[in-house]
């Protein structure tokens, strides 16, 4: 069986459990909503100031939120052992890893329908101009981050400090690709254009690149020690 059609079949199996349940969507949807409130309540914003913090509030959201919804992925995959399943079926290791890494970043979108349009509600954010860009931006930052902590969260999923383990490893690893994003998203907020923020795209595209390739790569080896 293909990489691509093993993969496929993994992320399919979270999908439709997710469909089924609506647990972890339910949650997470839920945690941004309140992350995005309590971020707009706290931090007094008029037009002048409310750029400058949106993104900080937008992407530590993105970011709690995609620790969350990962985690409890692979907690499900811990219940009942349901993990040595797929590490003993006939498909290659890494397939294991890019399927994972599919639902994720499919629910993490998910949830970004909803919180990117609350944080431009709450903030006061013209949207004219901005939410194609700013959609982009948000893409091309989940795949980085979604991909580095899928790895880390298969290499930890028996380990007992794993939680700790994921915001050790993952939070530094990530945090060039979380600070471009953001950074992308307050010039994109004060009015820059495509063409003024396509330079930071790149350098995400570069980190995308780079995650999912050393993911893919190295997931042959941890997954089958996992």
């Amino acid at each position: 069986m293909s990489l691509l059609r093993a993969a496929w079949l993994v992320a399919r199996k979270d999908l439709q459990l997710e469909l089924r349940t609506k647990e972890i969507s339910t949650s997470t949807g839920l945690f941004a909503v309140l992350v995005v409130t309590l971020g707009s309540l706290a931090f007094y914003t008029d037009p002048v100031s409310a750029p400058n913090v949106a993104p900080g509030v937008l992407w530590i959201s993105i970011l709690f939120c995609g620790i969350l919804l990962i985690g409890r992925s692979w907690a499900l995959e811990r219940e009942n052992d349901a993990v040595f399943a797929l590490l003993i079926s006939p498909i290659p290791r890494a397939a294991i890893y890019v399927g994972k890494t599919l639902s994720a970043l499919a629910l993490l979108f998910i949830v970004e329908l909803l919180l990117v349009p609350l944080c431009l509600v709450f903030f006061q954010i013209e949207p004219r101009g901005v939410v194609a860009p700013l959609f982009a931006l948000v893409f091309l930052g989940s795949v980085g981050f979604v991909s580095t902590a899928t790895l880390f969260s298969a290499v930890g999923i028996r380990t007992r400090a794993r939680d700790l383990m994921l915001s050790v490893l993952v939070f530094p690893l990530v945090a060039p690709a979380l600070l471009a994003s953001a950074v992308a998203t307050r010039e994109l907020f004060a009015g820059a254009t495509w063409a003024e923020i396509l330079g930071w795209m790149r350098i995400l595209t570069a980190f995308d690149l780079l995650f999912v390739a050393f993911g893919v790569w190295v997931s042959r080896y941890l997954l089958s020690e996992t």
